[in-house]
C-alpha cells in the first residue's frame, strides 16, 4: 500500500503518541505544519516535561534532515520506519542525529541525511526506556 507523505507522517506521529502513553506520559501533539517538536509529553505529577520529534518512513530509508542541522532539536527523536506493516521505532538524541548525520551536496545545495546504517542499530532499535517512564512525580 503506497501511502501520501502526510499520511506517513500522522501515522507515525500517532504510534509514538501510543508507545508514550503505554510508557505512563501524558502525551500532547503540537501543530503538525509547525516545524520542530511534535510532541510534548509530561510525567504524571507534571514535574518533567519532554519534546519529541518524530519521523515516519514508510520502509528502511533515510531520514531527510533538511539543509541544516539546526532544526535538530527536542530532548528525544523517534525515528519509526516500516510504517505501514510492522512499525519499527528507533529512540536517539538530538546531539546523536547530529553526530551520526551525513551530509550531502549536489548541484551546489547542501542537504543533511541520517543513512539507515547510522539509525537501525540494537542502540536505538526499539530503545524506548532511553526516555524513561512517564509515572515518577
Amino acid at each position: 500500500m503506497k501511502l501520501e507523505s502526510q499520511v506517513t507522517g500522522n501515522i507515525g506521529m500517532y504510534y509514538a503518541c501510543y508507545r508514550l502513553s503505554r510508557m505512563g506520559w501524558n502525551v500532547m501533539p503540537t501543530a503538525r505544519n509547525a516545524r520542530g517538536i511534535d510532541i510534548i509529553a509530561y510525567n504524571r505529577g507534571g514535574t518533567e516535561f519532554i519534546g519529541v520529534q518524530v519521523k515516519a518512513l514508510t520502509r528502511r530509508s533515510p531520514v531527510p534532515l533538511g539543509k541544516s542541522l539546526d532544526t535538530v532539536m527536542g530532548d528525544f527523536w523517534i525515528i519509526i520506519n516500516n510504517i505501514g506493516q510492522e512499525p519499527v521505532a528507533f529512540v536517539m538524541k538530538p546531539e546523536e542525529v547530529k553526530a551520526l548525520a551525513h551530509r550531502g551536496e549536489k548541484h551546489g545545495k547542501v542537504s543533511f541525511w541520517l543513512q539507515p546504517k547510522a539509525y537501525d542499530t540494537p542502540e536505538f532499535r526499539e530503545a524506548c526506556e532511553r526516555i524513561g517512564h512517564g509515572h515518577a512525580g
